[in-house]
């Protein structure tokens, strides 16, 4: 399945791990990524809170290039695909949109593709059943807590990403790779965003709860799919604890990385020694840093 691969600013910055990780289990899996050539930043929260039609036209260049390449587009980053569909959305429902848009660009754009996660394409194109087959390092024993967040889910009508309160695609993804999710109440709590940074004594308030419900439900990690989620729960973990007098010490990951790993990859070469939060002690405790026979490239 050969698809238009928009990798985003974050993937190669703070998200550094999601790029390392994401082409090579696409690759392992049999989806060929074609990465947009010249590609643009998507905007993400900036352009959009300064400017209605550049926040559409930003992500709207992307899609039109891959339009002339006649390829759906494949987006790993939650922030990116919200920012991306926002543009497909807004030209399909509008002629006069569309030819604003169009004068912007300066290309035709006539969002005939489709914008999808690469979540979804993972559950939906190659499924559960399809991972569980390739597995050859279980997760077993690893509990996790697969948080969504709400970029990918909301607003629904936009996202058309499944079931915008309770999501289980990430689940049973996990779950097919030998992990044990559990099940928590916080998957599409927002993490706040860039108010963390901006206004920490509002945003770390957001951040307890998901901490605090996911040690409730067991969880020895995260698992997410958002490059901003990562960042927050990652890098915030440790002053929250100290804010409330405890240590969480809740490694965070992304699923190209689990999914990844149970498929025999090395931690390294997916980027999961490079976690604030250190996520090796938890995997070598689990014994899931075992040299895997006939493991991949």
């Amino acid at each position: 399945m050969k698809l238009a691969y928009y990798p985003g600013c974050s993937l190669s910055s703070t998200g550094i791990e999601f790029g390392m990780s994401a082409p090579v289990l696409a690759k392992a899996l049999g989806l060929e990524l074609w990465e947009i050539p010249e590609w643009n930043c998507c905007g993400s929260s900036s352009a959009h809170v300064t400017d209605h039609n550049l926040a559409l036209a930003l992500p709207a260049r992307n899609l039109a290039i891959a339009e002339e390449a006649g390829l759906d587009v494949v987006v790993p980053c939650a922030a990116c695909y919200a920012r991306l569909k926002a543009a497909e959305a807004a030209v399909r429902s509008s002629r006069r949109t569309k030819e604003e848009i169009e004068k912007i660009i300066d290309r035709k754009y006539e969002a005939k593709i489709t914008v999808r996660s690469l979540l979804d394409i993972i559950y939906t194109e190659i499924g559960p059943a399809k991972i569980r087959e390739k597995v050859l390092r279980p997760l077993e024993g690893l509990r996790v807590a697969a948080y969504y967040g709400c970029l990918l889910v909301r607003p629904p009508k936009v996202a058309q990403f499944e079931d915008p309160e309770n999501p289980v695609s990430m689940d049973r993804l996990l779950s097919a790779a030998g992990a044990e999710p559990v099940d928590w109440g916080y998957k599409t709590e927002c993490c706040g965003g860039g108010h963390p940074t901006i206004s920490p004594e509002f945003g770390l308030k957001i951040l307890k709860p998901i901490y605090e419900e996911a040690r409730y439900a067991g969880a020895d990690c995260f698992v997410t799919a958002c490059p901003m989620c990562f960042t927050n729960l990652d890098m915030r973990q440790k002053e929250v604890g100290k804010q409330h007098g405890t240590v969480y010490n809740l490694p965070v990951f992304y699923i190209t990385e689990l999914l990844g790993l149970a498929l025999g990859f090395e931690a390294r070469e997916l980027g999961i020694n490079r976690h604030l939060v250190n996520a090796l002690p938890l995997l070598k405790h689990k014994g899931l840093l075992h040299p895997v026979k006939g493991g991949r490239e």
